[in-house]
């Protein structure tokens, strides 16, 4: 990987971390999710328009595929994310969630895009599992209600997020879409797709705006503006190393939710991440 992909990636987790840490302190769910679309379909439409004036821009059925999938993918993906929120802390549904993508995408891009890891690469991937073990605890914890919740939606983020992934890859790297055009494209239609029933509750969105507006905000420019750069740095590297390395953000959002949303978690959260990002740069390194 190089250094550049490197420094854009890490950029990328910083934005990725924060804006999580806004989103669970919403402590929103689909109306939230349906504001900070909005914001960002606002925001970032004048750069898509300036885009069509200064790129060459191809556009056909297969690329209105793909911005359809990522779309339907994404939206179900932010809502899962936000319901964990909802049930669990932040130090240990979005480790859960950016930890275990990793693996299902390495495994994947075997087959999707050819892509191979080596021993060193492989012996990450267990250090992955094996802090995702730590951070969950035993079998016990299943048990205990709000845990289990906590746990089940952390993983079923974990595979949303690898989907994603493997398809816009294959977006940017085999059709050669824009990173912004797609990001951009996926946005509006997650947007378009929840407005009839958010505007069925215009006094929920008056009240949640009115609560959350700053955090909205933040989301709406953080989030597109972190995974373009995912996008634009996948199209000169193997989605297997850039999917890991993604998920330094993986510490920063632990930190957030041990210190600043006081989470009480004690050193076995913390742990299990610093464990997880040496596996993610194992992976990161592997050849």
């Amino acid at each position: 990987m190089s250094l550049l992909a490197f420094i854009t990636i890490l950029i990328s987790a910083f934005m990725h971390a924060t804006w999580n840490y806004l989103a669970k302190q919403s402590e929103g769910g689909f109306i939230f999710v349906w504001l900070y679309m909005a914001v960002s379909t606002i925001i970032y439409l004048p750069f898509v328009i300036g885009f069509f004036f200064i790129g060459e821009v191809q556009f056909g059925w297969m690329e209105f595929a793909f911005i359809l999938g990522s779309a339907i993918i994404h939206m179900v993906y932010a809502l899962t994310l936000q319901k964990g929120y909802k049930v669990g802390d932040l130090s240990i549904v979005y480790p859960l969630a950016r930890g275990s993508a990793p693996i299902l995408i390495a495994g994947a891009a075997f087959f999707l895009y050819e892509e191979k890891l080596s021993i060193i690469g492989i012996i990450g991937i267990s250090f992955i599992v094996f802090s995702i073990f730590i951070l969950t605890g035993d079998l016990r914890r299943f048990k205990q209600p709000n845990n289990g919740k906590a746990v089940f939606y952390g993983l079923l983020t974990g595979l949303l997020i690898s989907f994603y992934t493997l398809l816009d890859k294959g977006a940017v790297s085999v059709l050669l879409m824009s990173p912004l055009l797609l990001n951009y494209g996926s946005i509006l239609g997650q947007f378009l797709l929840m407005s009839p029933l958010a505007l069925k509750n215009r006094e929920k969105v008056k009240n949640e705006w009115e609560m959350n507006k700053k955090k909205a905000i933040g989301v709406g420019i953080l989030s597109p503006l972190a995974y373009i750069l995912v996008l634009m740095t996948m199209q000169f590297t193997p989605v297997s190393h850039v999917a890991p390395v993604r998920e330094i953000s993986i510490l920063i959002g632990t930190v957030m939710g041990a210190r600043m949303l006081t989470e009480g978690i004690g050193l076995r959260r913390p742990a299990a991440a610093a464990i997880m990002v040496i596996g993610i740069i194992s992976v990161a390194l592997s050849k």
